[in-house]
C-alpha cells in the first residue's frame, strides 16, 4: 500500500488545494444567497431531536440536513475518528458511503487526511487530481465521482472528523460560496454531532446502570427463595446461582430470574 500524501498546508492555513487560496490565501465572504442557506440549515440543526432516538438516525438526519447547505453537493456523509481509527458515522447518497469506505480500505484520501490533520481539502477533477493516486484510480473505475470537499469537523480545539460532499461534476466546489458554506457548515455540525453522541453515551450509561440495578434486585430476590427453601446462607444461595450459571451456561440474571418467577407462578396457584 502506498504512502498517504503529505498535503503540506502553511501554518495556521485550511487550505490545501492551491486553486482555493487564491485572493491572498483567503475564501472571499459569502453572498446573500449562501447565507440565508446557512441560515436556514442552522436552525434546521438546533431542531433535530436527540431524545429517545438511536444515535445513527440523529447523525443521518444531522447529515442530510448539511448536505442542502452545500452548493455542489450531490451527496454527503460524516467521518468521525475514534482512537484514530476512521469510520462514516451517517451518509445522504450511497456513492458517498461507498467514495468512504474506499478511503478506509486504501488507509488514506481526502476525507481521512481532512479529519486527521484538521485542513480543508478539495478535489476539483478526480482525473487529473494527483494525490492519492491509488485512491483516485480506483475511484474512477468505479464511481462517477469527479469532484469533492472535504471539511474537518471542529470540536474543542480538535478535529473529530471531516464532512465530505461528492459530485459527478468536476469543479463542483470551487465556487466561494460552496468553500466558505462548507466551513459554516462543518463547524454547526461537528457542535451537532458531539451533541448527538454524548447524549447517546449519556443514554447508554442510563440505560446499562437500570439494566445493573433491576439485575442487582432479581439476584437478592432469587437468594432470598433459596435461602427460604433449602436454609442456607446467602453466600451459599449466590453459589447455587453461579453454579447454575456456569452449568447452564446462562447469565446469572436469567437464572435468578426464572427462579423469582417460578416462586410466583407456584404461589398464584
Amino acid at each position: 500500500m502506498s504512502q498517504a500524501p503529505d498535503p503540506r498546508p502553511l501554518p495556521g492555513s485550511i487550505l490545501t488545494d492551491p486553486a482555493a487560496t487564491r485572493e491572498g490565501g483567503r475564501v472571499p465572504e459569502h453572498g446573500p444567497g449562501t447565507l440565508c442557506a446557512v441560515e436556514d440549515m442552522l436552525r434546521d440543526l438546533s431542531r433535530v431531536v436527540l431524545v429517545g432516538r438511536p444515535l445513527t438516525d440523529v447523525l443521518t438526519e444531522i447529515t442530510t440536513i448539511a448536505a442542502r447547505g452545500i452548493p455542489g453537493a450531490e451527496a454527503t456523509s460524516i467521518t468521525l475518528l475514534r482512537d484514530e481509527k476512521a469510520f462514516t458515522a451517517a451518509y445522504s447518497g450511497e456513492m458517498a458511503l461507498a467514495a468512504d469506505e474506499l478511503q478506509y480500505e486504501h488507509g488514506h484520501g481526502p476525507c481521512m487526511d481532512a479529519g486527521r490533520g484538521g485542513v480543508l481539502l478539495r478535489v476539483d477533477d478526480m482525473r487529473t487530481e494527483q494525490r492519492w493516486p491509488d485512491y483516485v484510480a480506483h475511484l474512477l473505475a468505479t464511481s462517477p465521482i469527479r469532484s469533492s470537499l472535504s471539511v474537518p469537523l471542529p470540536y474543542q480545539g480538535s478535529s473529530i472528523g471531516a464532512l465530505n460532499n461528492y459530485s459527478t461534476q468536476p469543479g463542483a466546489f470551487a465556487s466561494p460560496e460552496s468553500l466558505r458554506a462548507g466551513s459554516d457548515v462543518a463547524e454547526a455540525v461537528a457542535v451537532a454531532v458531539a451533541n448527538a453522541d454524548a447524549h447517546a453515551q449519556l443514554f447508554d450509561q442510563a440505560r446499562n446502570m437500570r439494566i445493573a440495578m433491576e439485575s442487582r434486585a432479581v439476584i437478592e430476590q432469587a437468594k432470598g427463595v433459596l435461602m427460604a427453601q433449602r436454609h442456607v446462607s446467602a453466600e451459599q444461595a449466590f453459589e447455587i446461582l453461579r453454579e447454575a450459571s456456569q452449568r447452564y451456561n446462562r447469565k446469572l440474571r436469567d437464572i435468578a430470574s426464572g427462579i423469582v418467577e417460578g416462586t410466583q407462578a407456584n404461589a398464584a396457584r
